[in-house]
């Protein structure tokens, strides 16, 4: 378990203000919940979860990016960047306890705040509401996740380009091209051609 000092309580500051999006929740509702949190920080490229390794962290980014993708016979393929936040982990993973096929990989200097897959047995054990407030994170994700499936299938590839650029423009900055082309699942080179009318419009 972990107790935070007044040097990172700005980063719980930051996870509680994330946490109402979900349940409304009184400060002292959440510090209920502190006890069970781990405080994570990553160098930037580094592979916090390896295909085949158990993944027994959900986490929710407080700075930085994170990167979930998987092998491919093409290549690499980005299913997620989970910037500030949002939750990152491998569902079926931390879910089932099996080891996972996706990897998960910081794209800058990366905090996260974590709850251990033990620890959130116990949350859910102890802590009133916990068991709601988990529930709506996972409905959350996956109705995100759902969302995001069917606007790929029925927009094309400019339209996908052009929403996601106006609904997160800061992104061209922070992640390499070909991770965003792998992510919105558009050709590398179309993704160059793209980014060029962008900047002429």
């Amino acid at each position: 378990m972990f107790n935070p000092t007044i040097d990172n309580r700005g980063y719980f500051d930051h996870a509680f203000v994330y946490l109402k999006r979900f349940m409304e929740m009184s400060r002292e509702e959440f510090d209920l919940l502190v006890p069970f949190l781990e405080l994570r920080s990553f160098a930037r490229r580094t592979v916090i979860l390896k295909k085949g390794e158990i993944d027994h962290y959900l986490s929710i980014v407080i700075k930085g990016i994170v990167r979930k993708y998987v092998d491919s016979p093409k290549g690499e393929v980005t299913l997620q960047l989970a910037t500030e936040g949002h939750f990152v982990q491998s569902e079926i993973s931390y879910h089932k306890q099996i080891p996972p096929e996706v990897e998960l990989e910081t794209l800058e200097a990366t905090t996260l705040i974590s709850i251990h897959y033990d620890l959130m047995q116990q949350a859910l054990a102890k802590i009133p509401g916990a068991e709601q407030l988990g529930s709506s994170i996972v409905r959350h994700m996956f109705i995100k996740k759902d969302a995001r499936y069917f606007d790929q299938l029925k927009m094309s590839t400019r339209e996908r380009f052009m929403a996601y650029l106006q609904n997160h423009p800061h992104m061209l900055q922070r992640v390499p091209q070909k991770i965003l082309a792998s992510y919105l699942n558009i050709k590398p080179e179309t993704f160059s051609r793209l980014k060029h009318l962008l900047r002429h419009k």
